[in-house]
Formats: structure tokens, sequence, C-alpha cells
């Protein structure tokens, strides 16, 4: 189907390494197609409207890991055949070419990363970007999912790379958009497309320079006092500029295993980012943002949301009392 593709195309992705290696993967399918490729602004889980208008202007649009809303993609396909590789709990959109298994109702457990799943859907064998946007998402926590822990350690021995290198490569492509550089995650699918070894992600100068700054800031962050909200939820407010609340926010929720919600007041002038991580399903109160008309998304255990920043503490609490009053996993 991709093949098929004619005329000018917009591959929009996420700015996370799913995202990064999910475009990697479809740009090198699509070789010598017409195509850019782009993310929408760092934070933002929606396209503006200067966006919405510059996808018309191409005959198709691919968006990979992103889980935009639905008024966007319809917009979008009044002018352009639309595309969607995702793994997001979303609802699956008619009239467009959605492969999304996870929306149909599949196990994600079976689906754990966008890459994976376009790595499949274009036949291919096991590599390293459809490994890497796999442990993007999971880290450590992937080995929980015997499937795919085996999985990537038969890849860990073929190739003679560790866990531990895994991880750090992904650290180092996610650094890019942590620190706001909306430039080079755009440029770094086409790296990923030169490269011949492992160590060239590994060894990138930029990159590791990146990875000290922000490591020094989410050491400094977490180690200010979170509030305990009771012996099960976590509250934890930062102010920074770098793109680092979903990183703050698993780190603790892993550490603690709680239900774990940040805020971040610095990175928007007038907005604040809300992340939760949870072991219940978080999908309500996606649907709950999504219907007060802030910007959600999420996968079953994560939330993310821009709200205006008079809005924060009503959704907050909202949240705190969801999580207050459904105890299951």
């Amino acid at each position: 189907m991709l093949k098929k593709l004619n005329g000018t195309g917009l591959l929009i992705h996420h700015w996370d390494t799913d995202g990064i290696c999910s475009a990697q993967l479809l740009l090198k399918h699509l070789g010598n197609k017409n195509i850019k490729n782009q993310t929408p602004h760092i934070g933002n889980y929606f396209l503006t409207e200067e966006e919405i208008n510059h996808c018309s202007q191409h005959d198709f649009v691919i968006i990979a890991d992103m889980a935009l809303p639905e008024e966007n993609i319809l917009k979008i396909a009044k002018n352009s055949k639309v595309i969607i590789f995702d793994h997001h709990i979303q609802k699956e959109i008619k009239n467009i070419v959605h492969h999304n298994p996870v929306a149909k109702g599949a196990d994600p457990n079976l689906y754990p990363s966008t890459s994976w799943i376009i790595n499949k859907y274009l036949n291919k064998p096991i590599n390293l970007f459809a490994i890497l946007g796999i442990i993007g998402d999971h880290e450590h926590r992937i080995k929980n999912n015997k499937t795919f822990q085996k999985i990537i350690s038969d890849f860990c021995q073929k190739t003679n790379l560790t866990f531990e290198d895994l991880l750090k490569m992904v650290y180092l492509l996610d650094s890019n958009y942590k620190i706001g550089d909306k430039k080079e995650v755009e440029k770094t699918p086409h790296i990923l497309l030169r490269i011949d070894d492992a160590s060239e992600i590994l060894n990138n100068k930029q990159w590791n320079r990146n990875l000290t700054l922000l490591t020094n800031e989410i050491e400094t962050l977490l180690k200010k006092p979170a509030r305990e909200i009771n012996d099960n939820i976590v509250l934890k407010k930062i102010d920074t500029p770098y793109n680092i609340i979903s990183t703050i926010t698993r780190k603790i929720a892993w550490e603690t295993g709680k239900h774990t919600v940040v805020i971040n007041t610095g990175f928007f002038t007038d907005k604040n980012q809300i992340y939760v991580r949870s072991n219940i399903n978080l999908e309500p109160m996606i649907k709950k943002g999504v219907s007060l008309g802030f910007k959600a998304g999420g996968k079953k255990e994560v939330l993310g949301a821009i709200v205006p920043k008079d809005k924060t503490d009503f959704f907050v609490e909202e949240i705190l009392n969801f999580l207050q009053n459904n105890r299951g996993v």
C-alpha cells in the first residue's frame, strides 16, 4: 500500500525514540518517494491550524506514533490521503487507513511500540530500530513481558549489544526533544538512515552533551520532595524548561510503585504539563480530559495532558479523585 503512494508526502511523527525509529523505518521503506518529515511543536499532542494547512499541501500524510485529535485527522483528510500507524489508546478513525491493532481491541502487550507495528506491517526482520522503539516506551519494564524479553535478549546476543547499550541509545535519541531541539529531532531519522553501526549513536558527541545536561537537571528535580497524597499516590510539582516530565514521572512511579502525578509549570508560558503513571486503566481520565477541551492522550497506564494554568488544579483534583476511587489493577 505504501509503495503505491503518489505525489508529495509528509510524515508526522512523535519526537521520542519510538516516533523517530518509526520514521526511520518508514523513510527507508519509502525510499524514492518525495516525502518530508516533521514533528508537531514539542509538547503539543495536536496540530496547530498552520500545521494542518501545511499538511493540505501534500498528496498524502503519514502519522506515526502520534495520537492526534480526531478533528485534526479529519481536517487533513479533506485534502490529503491519511495513513496512521500507532499503538496508543484511541478510537479507530473510519474512512482513512488507520493501522493500530490496539485501537481495534488487540492486547497492548503484543504491540509495545509503533516501531514494532510498522516493522511487522512492512514484514521486515527484527532490527535495531524496531527494538529501540520498544525500549524507548518501556525501558526495564519490558523485561516483565516474557515474549519481548526473549526477543530483545536474542537480539542482544546476536548483535553483541547489552540491554544497557540499547537503553543508553534511547536516552541519547530522546535528549533532543527533551532539550527542545525540534530541528535535531527532525534530522535524526535521516541520521539513522545513514548509520552503519550502533556505536555511531552511542558516540554522538552532541547527543552525549545533551544527555549530561539533562541528567543533572533530572537528578536535581528528583531530590526535591514530592507530596504523599496517601499511601498509594504521589504528587510532584516541577518547574523546568526541559521536556522531561515523562522521565520524572516514570522514575518516581517505578521507584515507589505508586500512582504518580507530575505537574510541570515551566515548559509553556500559559499552560501546564500534567503527566500520570498508574497500574490502573487511565483511559477514562484521558477521555475526561478531552471532553473538558484539554489536549490529552496516552496509553492504558499513562496520561499526558496540556492544561491552561487556571484549570490545572481542577483537573489534577479530578485525577486524584479517580485514582483514590479506582484502586484495582
